[in-house]
């Protein structure tokens, strides 16, 4: 029974294969209308980035590092001095 069963979908899969109007795909029909009252702007095949904002300087980094890592000692000191002995 399932031999007869793989040869009925195989005949049905090259059919459906072989049908000379193929229906577009929900999204493919969702764009052509968008694009039928609002078409896209061209674009270039390897178009141009945007512009980039503007990375901080690595002594700003390393500052900012630095300055994180001295609260935490500073914080441990603090609560380590803080507790009951």
């Amino acid at each position: 029974m399932s031999q007869q069963d793989d040869a009925e979908r195989e005949f049905d899969l090259k059919w459906a294969d072989s049908a000379e109007h193929k229906e577009p795909s929900a999204r493919a029909r969702m764009l052509a209308a968008r694009w039928k009252e609002n078409p896209p702007e061209p674009q270039p095949f390897r178009a141009a980035p945007g512009p980039r904002t503007p990375r901080r300087s690595s002594w700003t980094s390393t500052a900012i590092v630095l300055g994180c890592v001295a609260a935490v000692i500073l914080l441990l000191g603090y609560a380590r001095f803080q507790a009951p002995h």
